[in-house]
């Protein structure tokens, strides 16, 4: 089994994005999934969907006023 490389924040970011949005090529998803690590696409997807709630939570205590 060959070792792959850690994937940059900036791959991890477009692979969660890709993901919250449902957009992923297969070439990516396959990337992905071979990972050492699943810890940042956890980390980066937490904080994203935090992100999403206040954004949300925001938007509407904003129409609401």
């Amino acid at each position: 089994m060959t070792k792959n490389k850690p994937a940059s924040w900036k791959q991890v970011l477009k692979a969660v994005a890709g993901a919250f949005i449902g957009v992923q090529s297969e070439q990516q998803r396959q990337q992905d999934f071979n990972a050492d690590s699943p810890m940042p696409y956890i980390v980066v997807g937490v904080i994203m969907a935090l992100i999403f709630v206040v954004t949300v939570l925001l938007v509407v205590s904003w129409v609401l006023r």
